[in-house]
């Protein structure tokens, strides 16, 4: 379950997200100085303390992007490049917002997620009120009771407009830019309000295999 507060956050995301995007080398060529909030997914981080939010973003272009943040009481020691504001949560106080491809606790949520053949968390609303419309739908396409490695320290690259990112044990690959499916590998796989085929928004190839080289 993702535990949803109705709070005022400071800045928004959206916010945010229009200040940070286009300056991002995998945005290069594409229209970012507009963004729309298309939807977004959460995973749930077990031991309950990292907000796991991926926000899919429609740019002037009409080029759909997804970018995954991470939300922490504090900051991801030895990421400092990889924080991209703080924001003051009504309930919840200081959030420290991380580019998620440098965040051990996604990555290992976004690993397991793939290879196991598993979905983005229920929301659960922490108080009572209406609920927001949710139109993104994710899944992994492995299978339930498959083995996932352990994570280690990312080693994060831009690849056009991917971001790759070497975990040790495996090769994450985040698609900015989501594909058309389907996924020649163990992925990610999502449709969302005006997009009725699945895209592929990650993949996941696993060190020794026959795509990890």
């Amino acid at each position: 379950m993702a535990l949803i507060h109705r709070a005022t956050i400071v800045p928004t995301k959206i916010d945010l997200l229009r200040q940070w995007v286009p300056l991002q080398p995998w945005a290069a060529g594409i229209d970012a100085g507009t963004l729309e909030v298309v939807d977004a997914y959460r995973f749930d981080d077990p031991d309950g303390e990292v907000g796991l939010e991926s926000h899919l973003l429609r740019a002037a272009d009409g080029t759909i992007l997804h970018v995954p943040l991470t939300y922490r009481s504090a900051l991801l020691p030895g990421a400092e490049t990889a924080l991209i504001t703080t924001m003051e949560h009504s309930v919840l106080g200081t959030r420290h917002v991380h580019d998620a491809a440098h965040d051990p606790v996604y990555l290992a949520t976004l690993l397991r997620t793939v290879l196991t053949g598993g979905t983005q968390a229920a929301f659960e609303y922490a108080e009572p009120g209406p609920e927001r419309e949710v139109t993104a739908l994710v899944h992994g396409t492995g299978q339930a009771g498959a083995d996932v490695p352990d994570v280690h320290a990312p080693s994060v690259d831009t690849r056009g407009t991917d971001t790759v990112v070497d975990v040790g044990t495996a090769v994450l690959t985040l698609h900015r830019v989501p594909l058309d499916g389907p996924a020649d590998r163990d992925a990610l796989v999502g449709t969302w309000a005006g997009r009725a085929h699945p895209a592929v928004l990650a993949t996941a190839v696993l060190h020794g295999t026959a795509h990890g080289g």
